[in-house]
């Protein structure tokens, strides 16, 4: 038995069986070894605590690691990623100066020469697994500082070029090509990096600007030269396969990119401005997608009562919310729960977002004349048991939806209202018969997105009790939980907040809320009768969410009016 296999074994992280299975050549072991970390068999930590042993180094997990940016820049970052390594930091001691290498693989003995070249100094090792390598190196090598200096060099290079719509063509084609892919890549790439849910490339007067929505909210990137502008947004097009020569009309096309051993799929729109076309690339990222509604930290009575819903062989479910505030989310997680061999679900999108495997995926074509109310009679003579509409947006879809729901069918949609009560009222509005609605209609979901306090940095908030009071939070009773505020530090990009959640409100439609329905009772007597029934608002959910430690106050008062 090879030694890292017998150091593996003695640590408990693989069983001897195992381990006499995959018994061979030092390299055969190693290529199984492999085969194990990929299939998740092996822990990742397992084995490079096991590697660190085997080499007599230590082992260190990045997470906490205060890195050195200047350090860190001295080696270029496609170099590191490629050799998974990242240097720490400078020891000094009695003797000579040292840099601390982190490595993946420390037999690398080509990297370990090319960077004792780049510090001019011998290198001390330890191992750290790869994809903390891989975290760090983005952490603290970003690509602002490149595209900053990228577009510096376009401006110097391209000044005087025209803007006219016309390309410059010259004999070096592949070479003036180049910085546009490059600066493109940069974009894209960094956006991904940052978790950003959309990428907005807007011309203005007289330079391209870059904006990614993280968390909810649009930061500023270095922006680039105009001259480059035609430039950009031709490649774009040119990725997402989108006529080049329209620029008039808005264009929707989509791209696939390979990240970091991830496909994403890019859902591409242009829109004509007086100053050139605006691209806004939403980040479709299938690992960031919840795949349970636990995940989605609906209150247990949240939850109980939207469990009980959608657990029904028929009725209609509605999710509500304004554009962005994870309504497809919560459907998807929803659809992933009922989707099984015996249950035929079938989904009407615009666009289709994610790929479910199971799911019969319908994609709206208008131009073609597929509308959500000609593709929901359609999908009526395929057999559904559950179908997902996603979204009512007239009267006539309105009334297939509720009327498939009383016909044997689980139906789930979204519809664009602020709370709860109001989709009961806004689907009458749009021409259902209230009877209709009040007997096909079971439960009602609003949501908002909230962004999540940093674990790292959060802090307790010194907020008196009477303050929070004058802003409208509730504390309930007997509750003396703190409330915490955000700071922000490394991990959260300085902002206080890293990742997000959802705030809820799920109105059960029980009997005395049909008979207010069929009665055409107002969205404000609907929601007192819900509340007296138990529902808590969006407001009221958000200050659990924040005595949870989960955000904060002024987060809640931004979402929530």
């Amino acid at each position: 038995m090879a030694a890292l296999i017998h150091i593996l074994v003695r640590q408990g992280a693989l069983a001897r069986e195992r381990a006499l299975e995959l018994a061979g050549s030092e390299r055969d072991e190693m290529l199984r070894l492999r085969e194990l970390l990929d299939s998740g068999e092996l822990s990742e930590v397992a084995y490079a605590r096991a590697r660190a042993v085997q080499f007599g180094v230590p082992f260190v997990q990045l997470e906490d690691e205060k890195g050195d940016p200047e350090l860190l820049s001295r080696l270029s970052v496609s170099f590191a990623h490629a050799n998974e390594i990242a240097p720490l930091g400078v020891r000094s001691g009695s003797g000579p100066s040292q840099v601390v290498l982190a490595m993946a693989d420390p037999e690398n003995v080509v990297a370990l020469d090319d960077v004792r070249v780049a510090y001019g100094m011998p290198v001390t090792i330890v191992v750290a697994t790869a994809s903390d390598i891989h975290t760090y190196i983005d952490r603290y090598h970003r690509a602002d500082e490149e595209l900053s200096a990228l577009s510096n060099s376009l401006e110097t290079s391209e000044e005087g070029a025209p803007d006219d719509g016309t390309f410059v063509v010259t004999g070096g084609g592949t070479e003036d090509d180049a910085p546009i892919v490059r600066f493109v890549n940069l974009v894209l790439g960094q956006g991904i990096r940052d978790r950003a849910s959309d990428i907005h490339i807007e011309p203005t007067a007289d330079r391209v600007r870059v904006r990614y929505r993280i968390d909810g909210v649009l930061h500023e990137m270095p922006s680039a030269p105009k001259s480059i502008q035609s430039g950009v947004i031709s490649r774009l097009k040119i990725m997402s396969d989108i006529d080049i020569a329209e620029r008039r009309i808005p264009q929707d096309g989509r791209i696939s990119v390979q990240h970091e051993g991830r496909k994403i799929d890019l859902r591409v729109a242009t829109l004509p401005t007086v100053w050139g076309e605006k691209i806004v690339m939403r980040i479709l990222d299938q690992s960031g997608t919840a795949i349970s509604l636990e995940s989605l930290n609906l209150s247990p009575r949240n939850l109980e009562t939207y469990r009980a819903a959608y657990t029904k062989p028929y009725g209609m479910i509605l999710v509500t919310g304004p554009t962005g505030s994870g309504k497809s989310t919560t459907l998807y997680s929803t659809v992933s729960e009922l989707a099984k061999p015996e249950v035929n679900v079938i989904t009407i999108e615009d666009p289709v977002e994610y790929r479910m495997s199971g799911v019969n995926q319908v994609q709206i074509n208008t131009q073609a004349g597929l509308t959500f109310a000609n593709a929901l009679r359609a999908i009526l003579r395929s057999d559904p048991d559950v179908m997902l509409v996603g979204e009512i947006r007239d009267a006539e879809t309105a009334n297939i939806a509720i009327e498939s729901a009383l016909t044997g069918h689980l139906v789930l949609s979204t519809l664009h209202t602020n709370d709860a009560p109001s989709a009961v009222t806004r689907l009458i509005e749009m021409g259902v018969e209230p009877f209709l609605v009040g007997s096909a209609l079971d439960v009602v979901v609003a949501q908002r997105l909230i962004r999540r306090l940093c674990d790292r940095c959060k802090e307790q908030d010194a907020v008196t009790d009477d303050e929070l009071h004058a802003s409208g939070f509730v504390r309930p009773a007997g509750d003396a939980r703190p409330v915490y505020r955000p700071v922000g530090c490394q991990h959260c990009a300085e902002t206080g907040y890293r990742g997000r959640s959802a705030i809820h409100e799920v109105m059960a439609v029980t009997e005395e809320i049909e008979r207010l329905a069929v009665a055409r009772a107002s969205s404000s007597e609907i929601a007192h009768v819900a509340r007296a029934q138990g529902m808590h608002t969006l407001r009221e959910d958000g200050w659990l969410k924040a005595l949870d430690g989960m955000t904060s106050i002024e987060e809640i008062l931004r979402v929530v009016a």
